[in-house]
């Protein structure tokens, strides 16, 4: 099914977001569509009988589809947007740095720290085993991805608080440091 706008262009190196603290981007251009509602099931957007998102990332196509109802909420739209963005960082992360993010992880889930930085980490967060980090299964997989795109939009959106940022200050403090470790002030590939 098509996205019911003509996607934008988005050109990585150009963005700027008013009230956030995106670092530099680079990479092939992105498209940025709108549609609502924004219904997903199986990975595809559908017309009807899909889950309800707020956003859908199509990292082939390099295509971000946003429900439309975003545009009235600028800080949250600014949320979902650097989320969906990094989903493109993760991909070209390099495996060393996905292997760390991981072990940062796992430490806290072995400490069972509760809470999160956006709810599509913390309701994949709430369905782990303790055998999944050591399995490496496609559920923990799917969280630590969703764990990195949701601390990346806690980190850049410029919100200092808002209802999802649950997880404690304790363990948000890891999870800064190795994002200026990994990024420092290069520019971030998409």
């Amino acid at each position: 099914m098509r996205p019911r706008s003509r996607p934008r262009r988005f050109i990585p190196s150009r963005c700027s977001l008013d009230g956030g603290q995106l670092p530099a981007l680079t990479g092939a251009p992105l498209r940025l569509s709108y549609r609502t509602p924004l219904l997903v099931r199986r990975g595809a957007l559908v017309a009807r009988g899909g889950k309800e998102v707020h956003a859908a990332s199509f990292l082939r196509r390099r295509l971000i589809v946003l429900d439309s109802g975003l545009r009235r909420h600028p800080q949250e739209w600014r949320r979902i947007l650097v989320h969906e963005l990094f989903h493109f960082a993760w991909l070209r992360l390099g495996n060393p740095a996905r292997a760390s993010w991981r072990a940062l992880l796992a430490r806290e889930f072995a400490a069972r720290a509760r809470g999160e930085l956006g709810w599509s980490a913390e309701w994949r967060k709430a369905r782990l085993t303790p055998a999944d980090p050591a399995r490496s299964t496609p559920r923990w997989r799917d969280y630590v991805c969703e764990a990195f795109c949701d601390t990346a939009a806690w980190l850049y959106a410029g919100l200092a608080r808002h209802e999802e940022f649950t997880l404690s200050h304790c363990w948000r403090k890891p999870r800064r440091r190795w994002f200026i470790q990994q990024f420092g002030d290069r520019a971030i590939p998409l």
